[in-house]
């Protein structure tokens, strides 16, 4: 069964719970990448069962994902644009250099929570939340992070601290 997030009360407890998800995350660096792999895949599936993302949308709420060219080239063509037309229209160059959305909620996030341009989204949004990536450990910092946006990635977290807290 599938249940309603509830944003306000889980940016309260992602917020709280993160000095001890940044001490679980300095254990986690210390653990054999396959395993933690195996791990996060697991609890992946698991919590992605409970957890549908058209419920919350949160990571579309509030967060951009990075453009790379492919992406930019893909929605201009999608919106009959220019890719240098999309990118004036939507886009800017964060401090890393990378395109990124000029404002919050997303553009093209409906009021239904889904989003408007699903089959031509960027890779960064297809590959969102990136729990069941290989090499878990070199995204540790980035799934830290996430855990302050994304409910799974806050329960995946949660999960994989229950084996580490015994």
């Amino acid at each position: 069964m599938k249940s309603s997030i509830d944003l306000e009360k889980f940016n309260q407890e992602s917020k709280s719970e993160f000095p001890s998800n940044k001490k679980l995350k300095e254990k986690l660096r210390k653990t054999k990448g396959k395993n933690l792999d195996e791990r996060f895949h697991q609890l992946h599936e698991e919590t992605f069962k409970e957890i549908d993302c058209l419920d919350c949308a949160n990571c579309c709420k509030t967060t951009s994902p990075i453009f790379i060219q492919t992406d930019i080239d893909r929605l201009a063509k999608t919106f009959r644009m220019k890719s240098s037309q999309f990118i004036e229209t939507y886009l800017h160059r964060d401090e890393e250099g990378d395109y990124v959305l000029n404002s919050s909620p997303c553009p093209f996030l409906g009021g239904d929570n889904k989003c408007l341009v699903y089959e031509d989204r960027p890779k960064a949004c297809r590959e969102y939340p990136h729990t069941d990536r290989k090499n878990m450990l070199g995204i540790l910092d980035l799934t830290l992070r996430n855990t302050l946006v994304c409910p799974a990635v806050f329960k995946i977290f949660y999960e994989i601290g229950k084996d580490y807290r015994k």
